[in-house]
């Protein structure tokens, strides 16, 4: 049976597009290649941190939910440790309740997207 989750990291500000694109396709690889189906994936941009993290005030954001077995998420973790791009990150699993509820806020951005075209 395998688990959802959800990870979310953040990425130093100083990278450049090229290279925040690289970090989040390192990832999306790594959980490819451990057998992880990715759900959805949402790039949140370039925000304000609530408190400064190793000087910085701002940070690029990342999501990515996925299905995998639960092993993999340590492994995953101590990647993001060793990874001086990485300021912070957090990965959670999502029970059923979380799993419907992130299912209809991405079918009403749909819908939303859908009624502005």
């Amino acid at each position: 049976m395998l688990n959802q989750y959800e990870t979310v990291f953040i990425l130093t500000p100083v990278l450049s597009d090229d290279q925040v694109k690289e970090a989040v396709k390192k990832y999306q690889k790594y959980l490819k290649e451990k057998g992880a189906e990715i759900v959805h994936e949402d790039n949140w941009g370039m925000r304000k941190l609530a408190y400064p993290v190793q000087k910085k005030s701002t940070g690029f954001y990342y999501l990515i939910e996925f299905k995998s077995e639960g092993d993999i998420i340590r492994d995953l973790e101590v990647s993001y440790k060793r990874d001086e791009r990485i300021l912070r990150f957090l990965t959670v699993k999502l029970d059923k309740h979380a799993v419907v509820y992130n299912e209809k806020k991405r079918r009403k951005a749909k819908e939303a997207q859908k009624a502005k075209a």
